[in-house]
């Protein structure tokens, strides 16, 4: 398995963006991802109850055999729009379709943007019939593709893997965005992943759910769960290669994982205004969802992050933060370690160096926070940001 900065294109897919005029700012906002013929394909998608028309759609569309693109837009969010926003999703399906000689329903659509505003329809339209025709595999489209999908990202997020085995070398890509309003629960985080691994849909799934659940939901910038979280992947040679089976598959699950990781770091040290990428460590619980619960109160806790962001070493903000998460641990079962230092042992403080330890918080954008537990053996590893006066600024700001 191996990475490479230089993007390597899967097999059987083509991609293109537009500036369709969604966004105010006139930036690029519409993104084709497109596939030479069927491919199989899965996604996971918000547990909020207020989920977008996409979602709706493509939930209703997955797991499928015979999936050929998937249109992107950004700057708006199509959520709460009733059903005037279903409508628009399937007239987007129906003009895509038509463009790329399908049916609508092999068409799966996402958005990303401000809530309860209705799509410009006319505007969606002319920029499907142009970005339909500058399809092309070369890399630097899947890049301006990426760009497309953004809102208050500062960066792209892109991931280029590959595996060789038995039955081949075969290529996963992938690309998200995300920087705000994260906290899924599959889950505003958008994340897109093509292969050309031969995998069909029953096993393409599993694989994903299993990804999601160790990446994009280990994730958090202020715990807020979007209405349009999506996460899918499509194969390309499902239909007309043997799918892959054993080691083959088992290495396509770690492939798929990875992805999902890098691509989920992305996000959290991506958080908007941030300037800490904080790393959360959670050991010794007795299953994973206690382990869970305490990174996530960590993580979401306004006072630990910022604290953090101040290069403040207030340990009592974050044990405070694990004792309400809901896990019913002894005080004296707890230890912490912020960068490596113990500043709390069994329930009682340690005599660390405080002015040594906020030293190294100012100096280092990274993070790395561990609570240890003595309950058992499961453990998770949970990411998040801090929280600046920059971040609460942008969201003040963001409809305005």
């Amino acid at each position: 398995m191996e990475s490479s900065q230089d993007l390597i294109i899967p097999r059987g897919f083509r991609a293109a963006a537009v500036k369709s005029g969604i966004k105010p700012s006139g930036g690029l906002d519409l993104a084709l991802l497109a596939a030479d013929g069927p491919c199989a394909a899965a996604g996971t998608f918000t547990t909020n109850r207020v989920c977008a028309a996409p979602v709706r759609w493509c939930r209703d569309h997955l797991p499928a055999d015979d999936i050929r693109a998937v249109v992107i837009n950004a700057g708006n969010a199509n959520a709460a729009t009733g059903a005037q926003g279903a409508a628009n999703v399937a007239r987007t399906a129906q003009v895509a379709g038509y463009f790329l000689a399908c049916r609508p329903g092999q068409i799966l659509v996402a958005s990303t943007g401000v809530i309860g505003h209705q799509l410009p329809m006319d505007r969606l339209e002319e920029g499907l019939s142009q970005v339909s025709n500058q399809l092309s595999a070369d890399e630097s489209s899947f890049q301006t593709a990426a760009q497309a999908i953004l809102t208050t990202d500062t960066r792209a997020k892109v991931v280029s893997l590959q595996h060789q085995g038995e039955s081949g070398t075969f290529t996963l890509f992938g690309m998200a965005k995300g920087a705000a309003m994260i906290g899924p629960r599959m889950a505003t985080m958008l994340a897109f992943l093509l292969t050309d691994a031969p995998v069909w849909p029953n096993d393409l799934q599993p694989i994903l759910s299993e990804a999601v659940e160790n990446s994009f939901n280990c994730i958090s910038v202020e715990g807020h769960t979007s209405t349009n979280d999506t996460v899918l992947i499509l194969s390309s040679t499902a239909a007309t290669e043997p799918v892959l089976r054993g080691d083959d598959l088992t290495a396509f699950a770690a492939l798929v994982r990875s992805a999902c990781e890098a691509l989920a770091r992305m996000m959290a040290a991506d958080g908007e205004g941030s300037t800490h990428f904080i790393t959360i460590d959670v050991e010794g619980c007795e299953t994973r969802e206690e382990a869970r619960s305490i990174a996530r109160a960590v993580a979401d806790s306004p006072l630990v992050k910022t604290a953090i962001h101040g290069a403040d070493p207030n340990w009592g903000r974050i044990v405070s933060a694990a004792g309400y998460a809901g896990v019913p641990f002894a005080e004296e079962e707890l230890s912490l370690w912020i960068n490596g230092v113990a500043v709390y042992q069994a329930g009682v403080p340690t005599d660390f160096h405080a002015p040594a330890l906020a030293a190294t918080l100012r100096a280092n954008r990274d993070v790395d926070l561990r609570l240890l537990l003595s309950r058992g053996d499961a453990r998770i590893r949970f990411w998040t940001c801090d929280l600046t006066a920059e971040y609460v600024r942008l969201n003040a700001d963001y409809t305005t």
